[in-house]
């Protein structure tokens, strides 16, 4: 097979957040980055179908010089080649970075052949938009299911892949010819660390890039805004036998007795 895996770089998950001024951007100058969570798992889950049923397994991201720091942790678990669409940094709507991707990934595939499975993550950490993969799924002419808990060749007809959702009731099932397009959530599997041989593989390979460019699209960003902060108050019911009256009034207020 021949996989190709989207991933952005993301400041690391768990960070607080700060706006600039102008209210139009991340202040990331004291953050760290990482790989949005989810593509995080579709780069593990590209590692191992290749395990399992063999071909080769690209990482492409769109981004500053920054971004090959994401790529070459790709290339440490297991990814066998990066690709780079570089950008000078300023933002683009979901449209615009959907179709300067759809050129890029068309160029590899005039170079290399149509890859079988394109990886997407269910959505970007940051923008959390869902659009992306959708948007160059229905570009290049692709079936496209996103929230994937599961992805399998076993089982499937010949030329096909199967794509597992969960639902309330159960799970869904897709069939879907490939050349094909997923977007998988976190929780599809459990990304591995890189070993020193893996790191030390990445700091060797070979950052290949494309050139891209798309007009912006119609959709225009207002502001961004941060939520309300949620504080949360601890209140000591006592300390020792004595608290035992105040525990059993809070029990009953909750309803529990």
């Amino acid at each position: 097979m021949r996989i190709l895996c989207l991933v952005k770089r993301v400041p690391a998950p768990g960070a607080r957040i700060n706006i600039t001024e102008d209210e139009q951007y991340v202040d990331d100058k004291n953050l760290g980055h990482a790989v949005s969570p989810h593509e995080e798992c579709g780069v593990e889950a590209a590692v191992q179908l290749v395990e399992k049923h063999g071909g080769e397994a690209t990482v492409l991201s769109m981004g500053g010089a920054e971004s090959e720091e994401q790529l070459r942790a790709a290339v440490s678990v297991g990814i066998a080649k990066m690709v780079l669409v570089p950008t000078d940094g300023s933002p683009m709507d979901p449209q615009q970075t959907a179709a300067a991707l759809v050129e890029a990934i068309r160029n590899l595939e005039e170079a290399d052949g149509a890859f079988d499975l394109i990886i997407f993550g269910n959505e970007s950490a940051d923008q959390g938009g869902f659009q992306v993969g959708i948007r160059i799924a229905h570009a290049l002419g692709r079936p496209m299911v996103n929230g994937i808990k599961g992805l399998d060749v076993d089982g499937a007809a010949e030329g096909h892949i199967l794509a597992n959702r969960e639902i309330d009731s159960g799970v869904e099932v897709y069939e879907l010819p490939m050349p094909a397009c997923v977007g998988v959530k976190e929780g599809i599997n459990l990304p591995r660390y890189p070993t020193m041989k893996g790191r030390l593989a990445s700091k060797k390979a070979e950052l290949s890039t494309v050139d891209a460019a798309a007009e912006a699209g119609g959709q225009a960003q207002v502001k961004l805004k941060s939520p309300p902060e949620v504080v949360n108050e601890t209140v000591i019911l006592g300390n020792g036998p004595e608290a035992a009256p105040a525990v059993v009034d809070l029990l009953e207020e909750l309803g529990v007795m």
